[in-house]
């Protein structure tokens, strides 16, 4: 995996230290990040506009995208290695939240069906999500949660 500098670098994004630091934190994450989580995760003095600022920035680029779990709350997903910022930018992969822990994860690897859209309709997103339980919780169930 590339640095968050080079990662910012190839997405032609201006490289500074929060930046670096918030891409990291997706970088290390394999589920999506809402924007709290991602304050919380960078600890005090974190200054939350910025922190908006910096996850607007990245989607504009192509480099997370945006999901909606379940409760409404926007979460952000670092793109796969495969997704490339083209004109249209599209993340039709299947997101899937898990009912214990809440993380939302991207199944990439999901097919999903082809959509016969009418004519006059131009479809420019798809947000299909499944919810369920996760691998970890599974593997790791807790005590008095079901």
């Amino acid at each position: 995996m590339m640095t968050p500098a080079k990662t910012l670098a190839k997405y032609r994004i201006r490289s500074t230290e929060i930046r670096e630091r918030i891409l990291g934190l997706f970088q290390d994450c394999s589920f999506a990040l809402s924007h709290s989580e991602v304050l919380n995760r960078l600890g005090e003095g974190a200054d939350r506009v910025t922190v908006y600022r910096t996850l607007n920035t990245f989607v504009e680029h192509g480099l997370i995208h945006k999901v909606v779990d379940g409760q409404g709350v926007t979460n952000f997903a670092l793109c796969q290695s495969n997704c490339r910022h083209q004109e249209v930018h599209h993340h039709d992969h299947l997101h899937f939240q898990c009912k214990k822990c809440g993380h939302t994860f991207c199944l990439e690897k999901v097919t999903l069906p082809s959509l016969n859209i009418p004519d006059g309709f131009q479809l420019e997103e798809i947000n299909i999500r499944a919810e369920g339980i996760c691998e970890d919780c599974r593997e790791n169930p807790l005590p008095g949660i079901s």
